[in-house]
């Protein structure tokens, strides 16, 4: 198993590893969808704690079709999705979210090697975010839904002819995980205990890595 350091390219998940979000997006789902019966929102909710790495058009689309047992269009889902992240535009371009562990290493790597956000919240949102809390600057690009998370690594290894064995997906959710492994990349688990395991990295801090020129 390699370090960090030996890498040449990271891919970082943005919700749980950059950005400590997950209660503001419960509370956007609850916002959009308060005119739902309140356990059927909970069941929402419970499903997309569990799933923190699943875009919010698979998160709607579950609500309908698995918890209210009926069709949705895809208008339907998108208006929603559109809701949700006007919402979020507001709520989370708050420096006091950042995970300031994450984001010192992040910035610390600027002209060190390349790094991009590889996340399943809505891309144009998370470059909109990144752009507002000056983090943009740090990645080469900014991906997000509802394009999957694994499509987004294969386009980004074909678009930059990168060698799989440089990258490095970070994140905090089996999604990540998977998105990894379907690539044929290493993957590092962060910020989520129940992922650690022997098989690949865990990330415990990444202040021990931070180097001050």
């Amino acid at each position: 198993m390699k370090n960090l350091e030996n890498y040449k390219v990271l891919l970082w998940d943005f919700d749980g590893v950059i950005m400590d979000s997950m209660p503001v997006r419960e509370l956007g789902f609850r916002k959009v969808l308060e005119s739902y019966p309140a356990d059927q929102v909970e069941a929402l909710i419970q499903f997309h704690l569990n799933n923190g790495g699943w875009s919010r058009y698979v998160k709607f689309r579950y609500f309908f079709e698995d918890i209210r047992k009926e069709t949705v269009s895809d208008k339907e889902i998108s208006d929603l999705s559109q809701s949700f992240s006007e919402v979020m535009r507001e709520l989370l371009i708050s420096p006091a979210l950042l995970i300031e562990d994450s984001v010192v290493y992040v910035r610390s790597q600027v002209n060190k090697l390349p790094m991009h956000v590889v996340s399943g919240s809505d891309g144009e949102e998370l470059r909109y975010i990144c752009k507002e809390l000056d983090l943009a600057s740090n990645f080469v690009s900014i991906h997000g839904s509802p394009t999957p998370k694994g499509l987004l690594i294969k386009e980004l290894i074909e678009k930059f002819s990168y060698d799989k064995a440089d990258l490095l997906m970070i994140g905090d959710s089996h999604n990540d995980l998977d998105a990894a492994l379907d690539n044929g990349i290493d993957f590092a688990a962060y910020n989520n205990e129940l992922l650690r395991s022997p098989e690949y990295l865990y990330i415990d801090s990444f202040r021990k890595l931070v180097v001050i020129n």
